[in-house]
């Protein structure tokens, strides 16, 4: 930790909150939302009015429409412009919030839950921890913090967000299976939740990484050496599939074994030039720390961590590429 991680004053303005809005970011996977919807039902189980809402895109994507507390999401122009306390949940900035930044001004207190080593401390109270595996592990300890039981529901929203950041525990942290541990002893069904999360997609998905894919390059020298690799996924590869199908295709493309750093350029639905860009990396064979791409993501306008990063730009394919590689030189 960069600093201290003052889970007192988290639960202070809980306990005293009489109403509470739960902000996710934007393209929500299941740790904002897991996060937001665990939050969000203790909360209603004390008694405390809430909303919890994300601002795009207009539906929540399909493989979390399962998790418990979905009834307490409502739609970006339902969220209250005025509100006792404002929590976003697993954002790293006041953009990731998208249309929905505005209610910061209209919140009495507002407060960061987060683990994105790049957070620049939007809030009035900022509960950050870079460390953490997940934003839905700094929730379990906020509660037990609260004193809040983690029930079965709970429980299952929390075990989403872990499973999924950590990469089915490819990347867990010291604690991370002792928390699983305990949430699947409430009785939720772990290998259900993990298979409808990341193991489940629909045919389209096939034909589209074929075309996806076909589109790899792999530069050996980018990165002073440790390699690059890269896929494009132009707006018609997307037509049939899933926000989550696109998503996926990160995991794939960071296994080449020639390159450290992977990336995969998403080309938005309704414009041709404008993209958001995954960036991964991993440690090289003799153990040494891998590039960091959080540095990388954050000088091209983006953010995240040090293995798992992001940006959205602007340009053609090719000058996509160049500047990717340029900072990744630099």
């Amino acid at each position: 930790m960069t600093e201290p991680v003052d889970l007192a004053a988290a639960v202070s303005i809980l306990d005293t909150a009489r109403s509470v809005t739960v902000l996710c970011h934007i393209q929500p996977d299941a740790d904002t939302i897991g996060s937001g919807l665990a939050l969000g039902q203790v909360l209603r189980r004390r008694g405390v009015p809430v909303q919890v809402c994300f601002a795009e895109p207009a539906e929540l994507p399909v493989s979390i429409r399962s998790l418990p507390g979905t009834e307490l999401l409502v739609p970006p122009d339902q969220v209250r412009q005025e509100v006792d306390v404002l929590v976003a949940v697993d954002c790293g900035s006041a953009d990731r919030l998208g249309a929905l930044k505005d209610r910061l001004s209209g919140a009495r207190v507002t407060m960061v839950l987060d683990h994105h080593r790049s957070n620049t401390r939007f809030a009035q109270v900022n509960i950050v921890d870079e460390t953490a595996e997940s934003t839905a592990g700094m929730v379990a300890r906020v509660l037990d913090a609260w004193g809040e039981t983690i029930d079965q529901p709970v429980a299952h929203c929390l075990y989403a967000g872990l499973v999924t950041d950590t990469g089915s525990f490819k990347w867990a942290r010291p604690g991370s299976h002792a928390l699983a541990e305990r949430l699947l002893a409430t009785g939720i069904d772990g290998p259900g939740i993990t298979r409808k999360l990341m193991d489940t997609h629909p045919f389209a998905w096939l034909p589209m990484l074929s075309r996806v894919l076909a589109s790899a390059e792999l530069d050996t020298e980018a990165a002073g050496g440790a390699g690059l690799v890269y896929v494009f996924v132009r707006r018609e590869d997307t037509a049939g599939v899933r926000s989550e199908e696109v998503e996926s295709i990160i995991d794939l493309v960071r296994t080449t074994a020639e390159a450290q750093v992977a990336a995969v350029f998403k080309e938005a639905r309704g414009r041709s030039d404008q993209w958001t860009v995954s960036l991964r990396s991993h440690d090289a064979a003799d153990g040494s720390l891998g590039v960091d791409v959080a540095r990388v993501a954050i000088a091209l306008g983006g953010g995240g961590h040090r293995y798992a990063a992001g940006y959205s730009t602007t340009g053609s394919p090719a000058q996509l590429a160049a500047a990717l590689r340029s900072e990744l030189g630099k």
